[in-house]
């Protein structure tokens, strides 16, 4: 017997458009999976089992079922983006039990390519933190369930890397899909800023926050990215790259944190693999101001306080209430500021010598899969900053960023490397990281079963 868990998104779709399987036959086996492994995982805050099934059939229905991309694909949604007829809860006890009217654009997108939305994911509060638990559940990674699956995407990265959806909808603020991404060994790409629709939250956090999406192959997540910006051609590149100048870093961007060795022997492993394979690569360091690091807290913080400023302070956990009332502090300086421009002039001349800077994706691997929410703000902070302070620049810039695997660590969980590039560089990123996968493949999902 055929079964559809773990075909990616690009094979699902085709047997569907042909008619080798129903879009119900696949979803039904999607949605099996989910209820064996989800305790062990906890990626879903909601499971549209029965919504599911009928709207898997509403597409086996529709007229131009030969055409659509996503023919029948499950698909799980990050629980910071609306879907019709589900509450978006956010990972709050703060925020309304109640339905949406309309699925957010994103969303409708991926509905109108034929995709199917089997469910919301967890995220931790107000999609804050690089670790993924709370109220509603708490997301682990597929890998290492002693570990957090990383956010503030987590749980949908978590659903992906466990074989439940092929494809997931997240979301990145200051790394929240790289991060999980990185964890849990799937491709990501945080698109530079305009390319698909944001909308997330009150003001996308000052416009640094993008949609895009979580998946195990390079193709699937360019098949995907292209729904999402509804524009084929500004992520498509029929050519292969020619040699491009790629530039490779293994120093932290924030002063006093360190790369780990085996993070680090990613990157420069990676970047052995792009010279082999042609490209011009060269160790450089991009000049990050010092006060990168005041500049993304304040901005980081900012954004917390005006998601948080609507709701009930009595409700939300203290690590949130703590990060909010800090960015108070700093929304007029990152409302009227100029530190982001700034950081963009200082790193265009880099990018005007080099086409694409090849990093580790994390410093070190996931924390544990803990209450973190009961801890105290500093903690927090202190141990997301110490794994991911490679993230944050790029969304300060707005400029597209992708976390690929490549590796492992001494656990034997996935390693992953970051790629970045000037704005317009999807398509050249996504070539880039496809040679990664070509050249030295991963294993797509957690060996769960």
């Amino acid at each position: 017997m055929t079964t559809w868990v773990g075909r990616t998104a690009v094979e699902i779709a085709a047997a569907v458009r042909e008619k080798r399987v129903t879009p119900r036959e696949v979803v039904a086996e999607h949605l099996a999976r989910i209820a064996r492994l989800d305790g062990r995982i906890g990626a879903f805050r909601v499971v549209r089992a029965e919504a599911a099934l009928t709207e898997a059939d509403e597409v086996a229905a529709r007229s131009d079922l030969a055409e659509l991309p996503l023919a029948g694909v499950p698909v799980a949604v990050k629980d910071n983006l609306a879907v019709r007829g589900e509450s978006t809860r956010v990972g709050s006890a703060a925020t309304p039990d109640t339905p949406a009217g309309a699925d957010h654009v994103t969303v409708a997108r991926l509905r109108e390519a034929g995709a199917v939305v089997v469910g919301l994911t967890n995220v931790p509060e107000l999609c804050v933190f690089g670790t993924t638990e709370g109220v509603h559940g708490t997301a682990r990674n597929p890998w290492d369930t002693s570990r957090t699956a990383g956010g503030s995407s987590g749980g949908s990265a978590a659903a992906v890397a466990a074989g439940m959806v092929p494809i997931a909808l997240g979301n990145d603020g200051m790394g929240s899909l790289r991060i999980p991404a990185a964890n849990c060994g799937l491709v990501t790409i945080k698109p530079g800023h305009g390319v698909v629709p944001a909308g997330i939250g009150d003001g996308d956090w000052f416009g640094m926050s993008e949609n895009g999406p979580l998946a195990t192959t390079v193709e699937d997540a360019r098949l995907m990215l292209s729904v999402l910006a509804d524009d084929t051609g500004a992520v498509r590149q029929d050519d292969e790259p020619g040699a491009l100048r790629i530039a490779v870093s293994v120093r932290s961007p924030l002063a006093g944190v360190t790369v780990s060795a085996p993070y680090a022997a990613a990157a420069r492993d990676a970047a052995g693999v792009l010279m082999k394979a042609g490209h011009q690569v060269r160790r450089a360091d991009p000049s990050f101001p010092l006060s990168l690091g005041v500049t993304s807290l304040a901005h980081w913080t900012a954004g917390t306080a005006v998601d948080a400023a609507p709701l009930d302070a009595r409700l939300l956990t203290r690590r949130t209430r703590v990060h909010a009332a800090l960015g108070r502090r700093f929304l007029n300086g990152v409302r009227g500021g100029s530190a982001r421009e700034e950081l963009r002039r200082r790193l265009e001349p880099f990018f005007e010598e080099y086409d694409v800077l090849l990093t580790p994706a994390l410093a070190r691997r996931s924390p544990r899969s803990q209450p973190w929410h009961e801890r105290g703000w500093l903690r927090n902070v202190l141990a997301n900053t110490n794994y991911s302070p490679l993230t944050p620049p790029w969304n300060l810039t707005g400029w597209p960023a992708m976390a690929v695997p490549f590796g492992t660590l001494p656990s034997g969980a996935p390693a992953a490397v970051q790629l970045v590039g000037r704005p317009g560089s999807e398509a050249e990123l996504l070539r880039v990281a496809e040679q990664l996968e070509g050249l030295r493949p991963w294993t797509r999902t957690a060996p769960l079963d």
